[in-house]
């Protein structure tokens, strides 16, 4: 499974939400990384169309196409880096059309994912009261990219320790091993004048 460089960089480019257009073949898996803050909602919708060779151009997709899009998460830790993977498995696919399906994806992340027309309706809320939950949603939102931002910073120093510490270590035992090759050479050129007799 490879995971696609111009996959990563456009989903880098969305940010906290945005659609996309791919194309996927038969029994292909074709995945991208988002990182998601801990406790951050994710919502996707997508649509499939087929290409069709004769008409040269896509169709709506049958019902029968067999998308599956799922969410892995590498490291088992909540927050971080998640492969977000879509896998066609269909078996009639490949018979009828060119093998491609095209899927418009769209994901939404966090506060991006709320439907407020939907909460005023449902709470009878008034337009102040809705932008006041709005604006409470929005700084939860940031709350939980500021401690993934801590998350983030504390795993990179201690990396960047970690590698200083086997650094220092590396390069003690690099010079422990020069003293000890110099002292060897020492005594074997020593040895080497005795036995000559030329010291």
């Amino acid at each position: 499974m490879a995971l696609p460089l111009l996959l990563g960089q456009l989903l880098a480019l969305v940010g906290h939400g945005g659609a996309f257009y791919l194309e996927v073949r038969e029994l292909e898996e074709k995945c991208f990384i988002q990182e998601i803050p801990d406790g951050t909602v994710v919502i996707g919708n997508y649509k499939t169309e087929l290409y069709d060779p004769a008409m040269e151009k896509y169709q709506p997709s049958p019902q029968w196409i067999n998308l599956f899009v799922f969410v892995k998460d590498p490291e088992n830790k909540s927050p971080g880096e998640h492969q977000i993977c879509l896998h066609l498995e269909s078996i009639r696919f490949a018979l009828f059309y060119d093998g491609k399906l095209a899927i418009h994806l769209d994901m939404q992340l966090g506060e991006h994912s709320n439907d407020y027309a939907e909460f005023a309706a449902k709470d009878k809320l008034t337009q102040l009261q809705l932008r006041l939950q709005q604006l409470v949603e929005q700084v939860e939102l940031i709350q939980k990219e500021q401690e993934y931002q801590r998350w983030r910073e504390e795993r990179f120093r201690q990396t960047s320790e970690s590698t200083n510490q086997r650094v220092l270590w590396w390069s003690i035992l690099q010079t422990l091993i020069l003293v000890a090759t110099g002292v060897w050479q020492m005594q074997h050129l020593k040895s080497f004048f005795k036995a000559k007799k030329l010291v």
